[in-house]
């Protein structure tokens, strides 16, 4: 077995372990007993599910600058409640209007437009109540730098501008720079927060949380472009949710834009400068945030 195999290999285990952690502690903390039915479609949003890349960017970016593993824990599930939350409100007949979702019905399709509304409204204010834990266990100035990165992401000037933009544009035609400036907001607010997050659970130099904020945004864009390359390129049953809605919808996208084969240009070139700030960071233990990056940019659903 040659040397980058066995680092496959390792990336592969880390994986799997970080994966199912954060499946336990989600669980542990979505539970099923709010009033009317709400705690099960708050878990149907939530759990068996998606890939957890925002959560392992948050473990991945605390290991790697030796942080607080409880704080870092409750960063990465705050992380995914938002992005889920997102994800039921995006799909919702007044947005998007999918149907499909991680290979299942929508939560909207399967409880019902209220209780879907309802559900991702509880999610996001479960992602702030896990930074603020009662017990005190995560530091006071850890909890409010933790919850500011989150809201930031998260709000106007991040992931709800971002969407707010994608639905103002459907049929119409945006340049690189306008394109590129909605995604750093609608998917890559949330990502370099995660990112950020990490970081914040350690101590990190102002030189290295620069170039861990270049990783970020530029990771972000990778993962937008190669979204909108697997919208053209894959099937439903393999993304696990709908091909071809972007083009159905008339939105534009990286692909619709520049063409498949300079999205894919557009697409390496963006994890290349990904992993050249991460090396930038003069950071020992960035083995796992390199093989994230090439999970991120290499993947094919």
């Amino acid at each position: 077995m040659n040397a980058r195999t066995s680092e496959n290999a390792s990336f592969v285990a880390w994986r799997a372990q970080a994966q199912q952690a954060v499946e336990t502690a989600l669980s542990n903390w979505v539970l099923p007993g709010a009033p009317a039915g709400l705690g099960d479609a708050m878990r149907y949003a939530v759990l068996d599910g998606g890939k957890r890349l925002r959560p392992l960017l948050v473990l991945a970016t605390s290991e790697a600058v030796s942080g607080d593993a409880a704080a870092a824990m409750r960063a990465a599930c705050s992380v995914e409640l938002i992005h889920a939350y997102s994800l039921v409100h995006d799909d919702m007949p007044c947005m998007d209007n999918d149907v499909l979702r991680r290979g299942k019905p929508t939560v909207h399709v399967k409880f019902g437009e209220a209780q879907a509304l309802l559900a991702g409204d509880a999610l996001q204010a479960l992602a702030f109540e896990l930074l603020v834990p009662g017990d005190a266990s995560v530091p006071l100035g850890l909890s409010v730098a933790l919850c500011r990165l989150l809201a930031l992401s998260a709000g106007a000037d991040g992931m709800a501008g971002g969407q707010a933009v994608d639905l103002a544009s459907v049929g119409k035609s945006l340049d690189l720079p306008s394109l590129e400036a909605m995604h750093r907001r609608k998917t890559g607010a949330l990502l370099q927060a995660s990112v950020m997050m990490g970081a914040a659970t350690g101590q990190v130099s102002s030189e290295a949380t620069a170039q861990l904020q270049r990783f970020g945004a530029s990771l972000g864009l990778a993962f937008q472009v190669v979204d909108d390359i697997l919208d053209v390129t894959a099937d439903s049953a393999k993304l696990g949710k709908t091909a071809g809605k972007d083009a159905a919808c008339d939105k534009p996208t990286f692909v619709s834009l520049m063409g498949l084969e300079s999205a894919q240009q557009y697409a390496d070139r963006a994890l290349a400068e990904a992993h050249d700030a991460l090396s930038q960071t003069g950071l020992v233990h960035r083995d796992v945030l390199h093989s994230l990056a090439d999970w991120v940019g290499r993947r094919d659903c």
